[in-house]
């Protein structure tokens, strides 16, 4: 199951979509879907979880926490609203569409990519914008 918490306004009509959207994504990677939770927040709430769990003291977009077993998908996926507000922002992008990047990123971690490194990193965005235009399909 797929499941929102504190979902923002502007993707509240969207959650059926994006379940769809997200269940695909994790089936063309080759997993099976399982209970994945996205939970909106704000910046310092997601500092919080951050030093918690991770020991990092810095604001971040977003946190995957990856319970995943075997081929099915699972995880806890935290986002920060106000981190995403300033990436589109600073990408020169509309906020509708950095929503829809952070979401593919968290269940492209799930699903095994990195991006630590300039490789994992420049893979990834490549696999964002693959998630990006399977969403456009979906519209269309």
């Amino acid at each position: 199951m797929i499941a929102f918490d504190n979902i923002p306004q502007e993707l509240e009509q969207e959650k059926p979509l994006l379940k769809t959207w997200l269940k695909k994504i994790i089936r063309n990677e080759g997993f099976e879907p399982g209970d994945v939770q996205y939970v909106f927040c704000n910046d310092e709430e997601l500092l919080k979880v951050n030093i918690q769990f991770l020991q990092h003291d810095t604001y971040t977009d977003i946190i995957t926490f990856d319970f995943c077993e075997g081929d099915i998908v699972s995880g806890e996926i935290h986002i920060s609203e106000e981190r995403v507000h300033e990436n589109a922002v600073s990408q020169q992008t509309n906020l509708y569409d950095e929503l829809h990047r952070v979401i593919a990123h968290g269940v492209l971690h799930l699903c095994g990519y990195k991006d630590k490194t300039y490789t994992e990193a420049k893979l990834m965005r490549q696999k964002e914008n693959e998630c990006i235009l399977l969403l456009k399909n979906i519209i269309n």
